[in-house]
């Protein structure tokens, strides 16, 4: 029975991916938390994946606060380049298949098209830095390995931008959302199902592959999307960037082309809006 190890297990795709896992008995799943793999000591880490030694790794685990890695750079870098590498060294050498999720922030914003994996990176902070040198080094060390670069991330697991709202939305009789970033978010959920079908695809094809449910929409449209199926009364109201200062910089656009993953593996890929609304309805 093959092993599959999913770093990052509390965190909001690893957790998607527990809820999943018993759809796949034909697995032995290992979700490992951060005292299990340990990303910041890659001499722990080393033993940790030496110990589990899977077939399959899911590198779901990552540094993600994104302002916090401002003033976090040595931390971000240990967590989302070296241990990536180690990891990506690790299953070349064993020969395991692996898929590491990287993120939208590896671009600047400039754009004014939806960004294919082609597309130039230009990092504008210091996670989106650390996550790009991290792809670097995952294709670098491992030319079998799969990347699926991802955006705005939300589940009904863990801290994320729809949480937030319906928390707020509850709260407060009004609230003002950035209206001048472009994109489109990721329910988990979805992501998670992905991953299985490329696993059990017999195209294995490496490289980077982006994925992001379908839809062109600022933060403030997609508050208005969480206060639509929550039915909140709330007021909600579009602010630029500029009027919420951040210690870390975002990219203005960073919508992402998905022609690639659909057309390989033969997907059909949600409208956020039919996505979010799945998480209201369970």
């Amino acid at each position: 029975m093959k092993k599959i190890l999913v770093t990052g297990a509390n965190g909001q795709l690893g957790s998607e991916l527990a809820v999943i896992a018993t759809n796949y008995p034909n697995y032995e799943w290992i979700f490992a938390d951060r005292t299990q793999i340990t990303l910041d000591d890659l001499i722990l880490l080393r033993v940790q994946l030496g110990a589990i030694n899977p077939d399959v790794i899911f590198n779901c685990g990552a540094y993600t606060a994104v302002d916090k890695a401002e003033t976090e750079k040595e931390l971000a870098f240990a967590i989302n380049h070296s241990a990536v590498e180690l990891i990506a060294k690790f299953a070349a050498q064993k020969k395991a298949k692996l898929i590491h999720i990287s993120t939208d922030y590896v671009f600047d914003g400039s754009s004014s098209v939806s960004l294919s994996e082609e597309a130039i990176t230009n990092p504008i902070n210091v996670y989106g830095e650390s996550k790009r040198v991290g792809e670097i080094a995952c294709l670098k060390e491992d030319s079998d390995s799969i990347i699926i670069r991802t955006s705005w991330v939300y589940s009904k697991f863990g801290n994320n931008f729809v949480k937030t709202m319906q928390r707020l939305m509850q709260e407060r009789d009004e609230i003002n959302v950035v209206n001048d970033q472009i994109g489109s978010p990721t329910y988990a959920a979805d992501l998670a199902k992905v991953m299985m079908i490329i696993l059990e695809s017999p195209n294995w094809i490496p490289g980077i592959y982006n994925y992001s449910n379908e839809g062109e929409i600022s933060w403030y449209e997609f508050a208005k999307a969480i206060k639509e199926f929550g039915g909140y009364t709330c007021k909600v109201g579009g602010i630029p960037s500029a009027s919420y200062p951040t210690p870390a910089k975002r990219p203005e656009f960073s919508l992402l082309d998905k022609k690639k993953i659909k057309t390989i593996y033969n997907l059909d890929v949600p409208n956020y809006k039919e996505s979010l609304k799945k998480m209201f309805v369970k």
